[in-house]
Order: C-alpha cells, then sequence, then structure tokens
C-alpha cells in the first residue's frame, strides 16, 4: 500500500505557532475538529506571550471541554500564566444584547407593516436575511476584534452552512440598510418607528434614528474589510480524510473565494498516520493502523489514502496540513500541544 508523506514535527516548544494574522478562523463541516483547531492554535500563540482570544459560534459549545475550563458567555481568563482568553457566544445571549435586531428578529414584517407594504424589495431582502440569532453573534464577534485587550481572536466557527450564512451577512445587511436609507430619504416621518427595530426609543431624535442606520451600515462596511484583508485574516478550512468531506472542504474554499475571504491553510485532521518523527511525544499518543492484520483498519486506510491523494490535487494552492488521529480525546494542553505543532 502506498504511503502519502507526512510531514514531520521538529519540535514541541509552546510557541509553536506564530501565526502573523490578527484573526484566525477555522470552519468546515460539523464534527471535523474546528473546535480542536482552534483552541489549538489559541493555546499556543498565548504560550508564545500573544494576547489571544479564542471565540467559538458553534451552538455545540465544545470549547469548553476541548480547554478542560468552563467558557462563559463573556471573554475571561482562561490561564493565570499565559495572555489566552476565551468566550463561547451564546445565540440567545447575542440576540437579546442586539438592539438593531430586536428581541425576535422580525425585522422584516416589522418594516412591512409600519410602510403599509411600501417596502416592497427592502422586506423581502430582509427576510432573506441570516437568522437573528446569526447576526446577533456575528454582532458580538466584530465587538471582540476591536478588543484591545487582544492582539490575536481565533475563532471556531460553526458548521458550513451557518458559517456561509454569516459570511453573506454584509452583503444582505448592505443591500438591506442601503434601501431603507433610501426609503428613509423619500419616506421622511412614515419611517419613525424604525427607531423601536433598531433598539431606539419612542423619545429618540430623527436624527438618532437615522444615524442607527449609518452605523449599521458603518459596521457591514468594517466587517467585510476585516474578512477580505489577508494581512489580517486567515480562513482556514478543516476536514476529515474522507470523499464527502473533501468535497465540503472544497465547496466552501470556493465560496470563501467568490467572498473575497482569504483561505491560506486547509487543514486534513484524524489522519491514520503516525508522526514517529515527533519529538517528546509518546508512541501512545497516536493510532497507527494495522491494515495487514485488520480488515476494518485495512479498509479506513483505503478510504483515507483515497480521499488524501484528492485532497492533495484539489487544494495544491493552498498550505495542507495534516494532523494525526489520536489514541485518545483531545482534551486539555499536552494534547493541544500536539495538535498545535502538526498545524506549525
Amino acid at each position: 500500500m502506498d504511503e502519502i508523506e507526512v510531514e514531520a514535527v521538529d519540535t514541541l516548544d509552546p510557541g509553536v505557532a506564530r501565526d502573523t494574522a490578527e484573526y484566525v478562523l477555522y470552519g468546515g463541516k460539523g464534527g471535523v475538529g474546528k473546535t480542536t483547531m482552534a483552541a489549538a492554535t489559541a493555546l499556543a500563540s498565548a504560550n508564545d506571550g500573544t494576547a489571544t482570544l479564542v471565540v467559538s459560534t458553534d451552538p455545540a459549545h465544545s470549547l469548553s471541554d476541548t480547554l478542560e475550563f468552563d467558557v462563559p458567555s463573556r471573554p475571561a481568563r482562561v490561564r493565570e500564566d499565559a495572555p489566552l482568553w476565551a468566550v463561547e457566544i451564546d445565540p440567545d445571549d447575542a440576540l437579546s444584547q442586539a438592539g438593531m435586531f430586536g428581541q425576535d428578529g422580525g425585522f422584516a414584517g416589522g418594516l412591512d407593516s409600519l410602510l403599509g407594504g411600501a417596502a416592497g424589495d427592502t422586506a423581502e431582502d430582509a427576510a432573506m436575511m441570516p437568522g437573528a440569532d446569526e447576526a446577533a453573534a456575528m454582532q458580538l464577534l466584530l465587538e471582540y476584534m476591536d478588543d484591545e485587550r487582544f492582539d490575536r481572536v481565533v475563532v471556531d466557527t460553526a458548521p458550513t452552512g451557518h458559517t456561509l450564512r454569516l459570511l453573506e451577512l454584509p452583503e444582505v445587511m448592505d443591500s438591506m440598510v442601503g434601501r431603507l436609507m433610501q426609503l428613509r430619504d423619500r419616506l421622511g416621518g412614515m419611517m419613525e418607528g424604525l427607531s423601536g427595530m433598531f433598539g431606539g426609543d419612542d423619545d429618540a431624535t430623527e436624527e438618532d434614528q437615522f444615524g442607527d442606520l449609518d452605523a449599521v451600515k458603518e459596521r457591514v462596511q468594517r466587517l467585510r474589510a476585516v474578512l477580505t484583508d489577508p494581512t489580517r485574516t486567515d480562513f482556514r478550512v478543516v476536514l476529515v480524510p474522507e470523499e464527502m468531506s473533501v468535497l465540503e472542504a472544497q465547496r466552501l474554499t470556493d465560496r470563501l473565494d467568490e467572498f473575497g475571504v482569504p483561505v491560506g491553510t486547509v487543514v486534513v485532521n484524524r489522519v491514520m498516520e503516525p508522526l514517529a518523527d515527533a519529538v517528546d511525544v509518546p508512541d501512545e499518543a497516536f493510532v497507527e493502523p494495522n491494515p495487514e492484520g485488520c480488515e476494518f483498519c485495512s479498509r479506513r486506510w483505503d478510504v483515507q489514502q483515497a480521499a488524501l491523494a484528492e485532497a492533495q490535487d484539489l487544494f495544491r494552492e493552498y498550505d495542507v496540513k495534516r494532523v494525526p488521529l489520536l489514541a485518545d480525546e483531545v482534551r486539555g494542553e499536552q494534547p493541544l500541544r500536539v495538535v498545535a505543532a502538526c498545524l506549525d
């Protein structure tokens, strides 16, 4: 059986991850290991002395288990000996803070009712907007990106479908807010009720109400600028060595390219190939397949080798990293350091 060469890891020094991007986002299908990669990257970054926040927007909330730390819904310091913070964005909590979407996110219906059906395409665009909870989560993410306490923000994104809807948010909201501003100019007083949907109060001045629209548009533009800046953002796609996962990762990289979001790295996780040359790593940390004596291992080996070959061909323009299948769950610092070494 032909083996695909695995790059050896030279060191497991705590400072293995020296990423230059301010914002590192991990995306991919659910269950491929995005949380593990984000936690490993953030831990290595913090061990290197960089003030780092790891953010999970995944509703599964597995970051707490991975870090072995009860991660709250506000940034909290994970360790005293390294500048590492963590936060799990709770969609309901985020929505309650996002006044610009209202408590139930019913923006489109409220707008159309307010204008007596005159909203037309604007209401239709608003109805196509991602769920209000996702939009609110992105608003909180922007807040954390601006937080001066952190020099790097590592994001464990929700599964592919949610991530794409979040990435569509700037375009959808930009179009929607632009139309609202046109309606505002045309209809003047009829737009007074908009303040309620944007979290304002009934006594707000017209300038305050209209300023909310301008603020939303500014946030949308700033988000787009951050996500599409290759000097600041690195989106990393995670997959496992199976054909369906490879194909979904290809679709994700294609969509990210359409959005102008820079993808620098593709991570293939749970590869049944040990990194035998990795120093200070016990042999029992890895699962080494026995294709000759185990039919299951043999068949899985063949599946993985075929998927790896396909991934190698499809993603040859990216930096492809392989993370081996570990014998135990990746929980806590030592296994996360092993993963971080593979990502370096």
